[in-house]
């Protein structure tokens, strides 16, 4: 089931977000940079965005374990914990928040993420060319999907 993130759901959706994030980042972040990100700071973070627009969803199966915010047609947050992934939660989390956007479904992932780009490509996502360069070869690349 997905629904909204409230603020009765919102430290269930951080908890996601924390575990998720710190494994996604692992390669790339430092030990103690990856500690900062608990639930407690995510929760933060997902309520700012919230407060901003963001609608933010949660996946339960018995039990939560993904998330994915829509802000317009931008998709962002899709997470789903480690433990659940390769089970179709993703591919779940993609559809249902393509159906959220107002126009042209548009993401970025980290150049390091082949993982996530390996599902918004075959889900139909194609790159834009647009870039954002960080430090040490790390840059992010936006993906759309766009049918006209």
């Amino acid at each position: 089931m997905i629904q909204p993130v409230t603020l009765d759901n919102l430290m269930q959706a951080a908890a996601i977000h924390a575990e998720s994030w710190q494994a996604s980042h692992r390669a790339i972040c430092t030990p103690e940079f990856l500690a900062l990100h608990t639930p407690e700071r995510q929760a933060r973070y997902l309520k700012s965005e919230m407060d901003k627009g963001a609608r933010l969803y949660l996946l339960t199966e018995g039990k939560p374990v993904g998330i994915v915010s829509v802000h317009d047609s931008r998709i962002e947050n899709l997470y789903v914990l480690p433990s659940e992934q390769n089970k179709g939660y993703g591919t779940r989390l993609l559809a249902f928040a393509m159906q959220q956007c107002t126009d042209c479904p548009t993401l970025w992932i980290l150049n390091t993420n082949t993982g996530a780009k390996r599902l918004y490509e075959r889900n139909g996502f194609q790159p834009t060319g647009n870039t954002v360069q960080h430090t040490g070869g790390l840059h992010e690349l936006e993906l759309q999907f766009c049918q006209k």
